[in-house]
């Protein structure tokens, strides 16, 4: 069946992850994205040390279902062709630099006497202007200033990033909002993402109380939540376990499931607020009582009682999980000297099942350019 996004044809002018993961959530749900690339082709086909038939598996995981085309936009002639896919593109996604966004004339501004239904969506460090536009940003440096390093981590431990490229992917899925956003309403425009600015947003409620209340943030030890107590990762006999209890509800529950009906009555352990105004108190007579059996087994106790618990998994566990198998997350993608496994895309469309094509050789698509665009 067609995708939500079928006949929807995209431009894409991007490297490394951001841009390109944007694209991918748009080509996964049937949109035709043209990935536009130097003669270099995008950074990331070399990335990896890890190819199936000429394919950097980190390329192919960002950039399946799509098609590449090869231009020289710093060139004339790569202007012009350019400027002929542009007139039959909904979209264009660019996740370079101001100056060279500018330069390359990549701006609803520059492209709208060609079409004036063209989105353009910029997914910039730090927007299309301003103090820093010019600065080069990567994931982690985004990381590093908007907080998200200082509140992530052990309390005495260097700042910490998180273990995947959180910056990257929301940047590229905001910029994905954005322009189906622009397409539902039906006009040209231009989109200015900057990653700066969508960390800052997904800081939201810890942000506020700073804002508001003037707390400032700050690590707490074993992951905790600065403000529900218990919310953080306990050590076990066996494995680590993630709790976060709120409604006093469940803290019977779970108090009973420990053996510790006492908890109910007394003042410091009774309530949320005075949980969370006892916090080592709580805390440390919680860890007391879970290491008498294994994160595996508080998980299955706790679970069916309603109190979120989960066992901590490895990324192999979670790739291999039943969850991940029913919810179709893994996928095969065949090629003439084998398969790629990879992520599926998380967005389930009810009556289409995705259908999930390599990613293109460098410049496979050209007749693209030859025919001036289709």
């Amino acid at each position: 069946m067609k995708g939500p996004l079928d006949g929807i044809r995209i431009l894409e002018v991007g490297h490394m992850l951001a841009g390109p993961y944007c694209g991918l959530l748009l080509a996964d749900l049937g949109a035709d994205v043209i990935k536009i690339e130097s003669p270099e082709g995008d950074i990331a086909r070399h990335a990896s040390p890890h190819f199936v038939d000429g394919h950097s598996t980190y390329f192919a995981s960002l950039n399946r279902n799509k098609r590449s085309v090869v231009l020289d936009l710093a060139s004339g002639e790569g202007q012009a062709s350019f400027r002929e896919m542009v007139k039959t593109a909904k979209a264009l996604v660019t996740n370079l630099r101001p100056p060279a966004i500018n330069k390359l004339g990549l701006t609803y501004e520059a492209l709208k006497d060609v079409n004036s239904a063209l989105v353009c969506v910029a997914l910039t460090g730090f927007g299309l202007d301003g103090p820093y536009s010019d600065r080069p940003a990567y994931d982690y440096t985004i990381q590093a200033m908007t907080g998200v390093m200082q509140i992530t981590g052990e309390p005495d431990a260097p700042p910490t990033r998180t273990g995947y490229s959180a910056v990257d992917n929301s940047a590229g899925i905001m910029a994905a909002f954005g322009l189906c956003a622009k397409l539902l309403e039906g006009r040209g425009g231009q989109i200015d993402i900057a990653m700066y600015d969508t960390m800052l947003s997904q800081i939201n409620y810890i942000a506020s109380a700073t804002l508001n209340s003037g707390i400032k943030s700050q690590r707490i030890a074993r992951s905790a939540h600065p403000f529900i107590v218990p919310a953080q990762v306990f050590e076990t006999a066996n494995g680590w376990l993630v709790l976060f209890v709120t409604h006093d509800e469940f803290w019977g529950l779970f108090a009973q499931e420990l053996g510790r009906p006492e908890w109910l009555s007394d003042e410091r352990f009774a309530t949320m607020n005075a949980r969370s105004n006892h916090r080592k108190l709580v805390v440390d007579a919680i860890a007391e009582e879970l290491k008498r059996d294994d994160a595996d087994s508080w998980a299955r106790r706790l679970i069916p009682l309603g109190v979120v618990a989960a066992a901590v998994a490895t990324l192999e566990e979670a790739l291999s999980s039943e969850q991940t198998s029913f919810r179709n997350m893994i996928v095969d993608i065949e090629t003439p000297e084998g398969t790629i496994t990879a992520v599926g895309n998380p967005v389930k469309v009810a009556g289409y099942r995705e259908q999930y094509r390599i990613s293109p050789h460098l410049g496979e698509h050209q007749f693209l350019v030859k025919d001036k665009a289709g």
